[in-house]
Parts: structure tokens; sequence; C-alpha cells
């Protein structure tokens, strides 16, 4: 028995005895070749959701540091402040002269 190998290359899926078995019989053999379409563009809406998402955080880090810098700045003031108005600071025995010359 004399057999021949299908045109083309067969899928692992196909049984190459079931070719042969319709070659003797002289079934006609039908080959599927799958071909991948070309996939469609995506919608604007699926990069602009993360990239919103992503704006509004940046955003609120940068409101987060605004605000820490101000409170920073307005703790700074009243130390300034404070540390004028209090003269020296003692704890313990021990005398801090905040803001004033060491010698008058």
């Amino acid at each position: 028995m004399h057999h021949t190998e299908p045109p083309g290359i067969l899928a692992p899926h196909i049984p190459a005895d079931a070719y042969r078995r319709a070659e003797a019989t002289g079934a006609p053999v039908v080959i599927v070749v799958q071909t991948t379409t070309p996939r469609a563009a995506r919608p604007a809406r699926t990069y602009l959701i993360p990239l919103a998402i992503a704006g509004a955080a940046v955003l609120g880090l940068f409101g987060l540091v605004a605000t820490f810098l101000a409170l920073l700045d307005f703790a700074t003031q009243t130390a300034i402040a404070v540390g004028g108005a209090a003269g020296p600071i003692g704890v313990g025995g021990i005398t801090l002269r905040l803001f004033h010359p060491k010698t008058k």
C-alpha cells in the first residue's frame, strides 16, 4: 500500500490515518485552515479611563505635598513667634536661649 502525504502541514488535531482512509476510499478531504483576523482598534475609552485615574492620583499627591509644606511653614512661623515671645526656655536645668544674642 502506497500512501502520499497530504498537501501542506496538517494541524496536530487532524489524524493522519483519517486522511489516508479518505484517500483510499476516494472520499473528499476538507482541510480547514484558520487564519487570524486583524484586531479592531480599541476604543479611546480603553486608554482614557486609566489615564484619568492616574491624573487624579498625581493631582491628589501634589495636593498632599502642598498641604504638608503649608503645615510645615505654619509650624515654623509658630515656633518663631513662640520662641521670640517666650525668651529663654529651660528644662531640667538646661536653658536654651532662642533668637537672642549671647552678648548684650
